[in-house]
């Protein structure tokens, strides 16, 4: 299997093409720091982890706003800390601040020119179209949580997005899901006979950060520790396939 075989790449946006721990510490930092423990970045981004995926499996048609402002409220309640309703609406709404990491945007360009590009994420189209600003690319499809009624993991996400790739003339075996989580994206992607590429972002810190730790283990076919590297690891291909 090569990264040529395919014609649509399916990116996860939060995580893989969007910075969402920084965004995510910095919106909770108020909070934290309210707390008056010693908190590391990583244990904040765990705390985050603990009770997002819950909260959206409790609440699964929720805008994502709404999910915010309940993890906020869930973690003021571990914390034993009395709820600030303006951080509560800065954490809610702090999607738009989240910035892309460095290469998503020259990722995004050079994709452009060999595939199609779309987005599977656990968002809403409002708040996306902050990001998709930010990002600079227009996509081909995006999928989100608000589209399907449901957040990855569930198979209900990429069952959707399938059926509406497959409506634009792709079959599974021409795509290739791009994600950071293995817990939101590959298990999923795995279960519905995707091949993956993992963007191990986190490749040089230890535990999941503000993912949900998985459950169950993830395979994937091609693991880069940016998309700085895959796209290094396509032009490569692309001079061989010149020779």
């Amino acid at each position: 299997m090569k990264l040529t075989d395919f014609k649509i790449i399916t990116f996860d946006c939060y995580g893989t093409l969007i910075d969402w721990e920084s965004g995510i510490f910095n919106a909770l930092k108020p909070l934290a720091d309210r707390s008056g423990k010693s908190l590391t970045r990583d244990q904040i981004l765990e705390m985050f982890g603990r009770h997002e995926s819950p909260q959206q499996k409790e609440t699964p048609k929720a805008l994502y706003a709404d999910i915010l402002r309940k993890v906020y409220d869930r973690i003021a309640k571990d914390w034993k800390l009395e709820v600030n309703e303006q951080e509560r609406e800065n954490f809610g709404t702090s999607v738009k601040n989240w910035p892309p990491f460095p290469d998503s945007i020259e990722a995004l360009r050079y994709f452009k020119q060999y595939y199609k590009l779309a987005i599977l994420s656990n968002i809403d189209r409002g708040e996306f179209e902050f990001s998709k600003a930010k990002l600079g690319v227009e996509f081909d499809c995006v999928v989100t949580a608000q589209d399907v009624g449901s957040y990855k993991p569930d198979l209900k996400n990429f069952a959707y997005m399938i059926d509406v790739l497959k409506q634009m003339g792709f079959e599974k075996s021409d795509i290739l899901h791009t994600a950071e989580s293995l817990y939101h994206d590959h298990v999923p992607a795995n279960a519905a006979g995707l091949a993956s590429a993992w963007i191990h972002r986190r490749h040089n810190k230890e535990g999941f950060g503000a993912i949900h730790v998985p459950a169950t283990e993830a395979t994937y076919d091609f693991r880069f520790i940016s998309l700085a590297q895959m796209i290094e690891a396509h032009k490569k291909l692309m001079l061989v396939n010149q020779k």
